[in-house]
């Protein structure tokens, strides 16, 4: 099964599925300035330190909550100018959701890659409107999609003649509340594009918690250097310094205090994979 030959470029000189692994990574959704600042100043600079590219992200709105009680966001323009801000002072590339199509051009005028959640990867509309941003766009497999099929969610994408476009993995729905990484996907899905492993997303546990989704973040550290060793351009990882008062998805994040050593461990995964990229028994 070989490898395709795609990248995806970022910003000059920032490109995923080059020599360097891309980290993804933030709270899971823009809480405020200051958390935001804390959180990207910090794995920025851990990131560095165990060579990896980086790129902050935060979710300016969270949609597609269990509840409809869950907390959403501080508001579409607030979220917009936190994550501008975060950028100008942390000199990082940006990325954030979108889930309408309207939502596109504003959300583009800001960020350096379009995140397409998992649920709606298969929407036409958005993928074009995305595209047709000329930004670099991530599209997350849906937990309902067979690893083959995002192919054409990404021919989407290159048909509006934007060719920076990846794809991540982050498990398939097994029963209820179980989420199912299947290792044969990264490969699978790496003939179509980059391939970015969502290491926070795939140890959740949708709605588990009476209204709210919970996690074992407890298995994120073998599901990443799995996937890492297995072969990918990439990690996605949700952090923050006190997962517990999180006001998304704090129980599948990785603790901040515990990321740099975090990131040394996957670091080492990586360079297994990429070490033995090029061997098949094709």
């Amino acid at each position: 099964m070989e490898r395709s030959s795609y990248t995806m470029t970022i910003r000059d000189q920032l490109i995923l599925g080059g020599n360097k692994p891309v980290l993804f990574s933030g709270p899971c959704a823009v809480e405020s300035l200051d958390i935001c600042l804390e959180i990207g100043s910090k794995v920025k600079k851990y990131a560095q330190n165990h060579g990896f590219e980086y790129v902050f992200k935060a979710s300016f709105d969270k949609a597609n909550r269990t509840s409809g009680n869950s907390f959403r966001g501080i508001g579409f323009d607030q979220s917009l100018k936190v994550l501008e801000e975060v950028g100008k002072q942390l000199e990082v590339p940006l990325l954030t959701d979108v889930h309408e199509s309207y939502q596109v051009e504003s959300v583009a005028s800001v960020v350096d890659v379009i995140q397409i959640p998992a649920f709606l990867c298969r929407q036409t509309d958005l993928l074009l409107a995305a595209g047709n941003s000329g930004k670099a766009i991530k599209i997350k497999r849906g937990q309902f999609m067979a690893p083959e099929d995002m192919q054409f969610a990404v021919d989407k994408i290159r048909s509006t003649g934007n060719q920076n476009v990846c794809l991540t993995e982050r498990g398939f729905a097994l029963g209820y509340h179980n989420l199912v990484v299947d290792m044969r996907a990264l490969p699978i899905m790496r003939q179509f594009a980059p391939v970015v492993f969502d290491v926070t997303h795939s140890v959740q546990q949708p709605g588990a918690n009476q209204g709210s989704s919970g996690g074992l973040r407890q298995m994120a550290p073998y599901l990443a250097r799995a996937a890492g060793a297995a072969g990918i351009d990439g990690f996605f990882i949700e952090t923050h310094p006190e997962p517990s008062k999180a006001l998304s998805d704090g129980p599948n994040m990785v603790p901040l205090s515990q990321m740099e050593a975090f990131l040394g461990m996957i670091r080492e995964a990586w360079e297994i994979g990429d070490r033995y990229k090029e061997f098949s028994l094709l």
